[in-house]
């Protein structure tokens, strides 16, 4: 405001221009400043974030996992719009069928993955070219979500039918969920640590970062630490541990890690089904 206006105004006056001037922000960024995400985490690697836009995604939707006690879960997600698939083990592509076929949601995957998924029964137009992709890529989902993917070092194979082949599933990949009036997310699918997460982080800026510590597959406590040192992330979730014997790595062993090589992170230890904003 010019010196020379503000200086006429006084009291009432002043209190009238201010509620002028709030009249004319648009509605979609009073709605921006004070939207919410919605993450709900469902044990393993399996994650619903609701936007404030109200787009719902499911990222690796093993919802029926041995530590999710809730055998109705899946009978309450009654709306998804787009099914995130890291990588083709049965421990990620989980319920990712049956979701697509309840919802309608379309699959995001790597190109070969959602190609096998056809084999699996997911409509050829559920997994196009819209939403497949490759490392590198970045995908616009629509006007309020916008997905990068990303390298993870890990494999990928995918089993159509139970004793069936394993068919090859393209290489792995991580997600960066970039919401419009909301936080970026990096769900680093399954992967061990690599220094390129620093360049992520410089990239995307990451405000949430779901990291799997489980270890022997993955990354371990120590370096899912570096992982959130490297991204810079202020929120950290830990996720990919204690579904099997192997997954050793515990949250109790993460802070530890976390507070030596990322303490300006924190920590944010999710319990199986309940929703949690950022």
């Amino acid at each position: 405001m010019p010196g020379f206006i503000a200086a006429r105004m006084k009291g009432t006056d002043m209190k009238i221009f201010v509620l002028l001037l709030l009249a004319t922000v648009p509605a979609f960024a009073q709605a921006a400043a004070k939207g919410k995400t919605e993450v709900t985490w469902y044990g393993h690697a399996a994650f619903v974030v609701k936007t404030p836009g109200g787009t719902a995604l499911a990222i690796d939707p093993w919802i029926n996992n041995p530590v999710n006690k809730d055998k109705t879960a899946i009978e309450k997600i009654q709306k998804l719009d787009y099914i995130l698939i890291s990588h083709g083990h049965f421990d990620h592509v989980g319920d990712a069928v049956a979701l697509q076929k309840k919802t309608g949601a379309k699959i995001v995957a790597s190109f070969e993955l959602g190609s096998q998924l056809a084999a699996a029964g997911v409509p050829k137009e559920a997994a196009g070219f819209d939403t497949l992709g490759n490392a590198g890529g970045v995908l616009q989902l629509n006007d309020e979500v916008a997905v990068a993917l990303v390298p993870a070092v890990h494999s990928s194979s995918f089993q159509a039918a139970e004793n069936g082949p394993l068919l090859y599933a393209g290489a792995p990949i991580g997600f960066v969920v970039q919401i419009k009036g909301g936080p970026t997310l990096y769900h680093t699918g399954d992967t061990a640590y690599f220094t390129e997460m620093k360049q992520v982080g410089e990239r995307f800026h990451p405000d949430v970062l779901l990291t799997c510590i489980g270890g022997h597959f993955t990354m371990d406590p120590v370096d899912a630490a570096l992982a959130a040192r490297d991204t810079g992330a202020k929120n950290v979730v830990p996720m990919h541990y204690g579904t099997f014997p192997v997954l050793t790595g515990t949250p109790e062993e993460f802070a530890k890690a976390l507070k030596k090589s990322a303490p300006r992170g924190t920590m944010v230890q999710l319990r199986i089904g309940e929703p949690r904003t950022f």
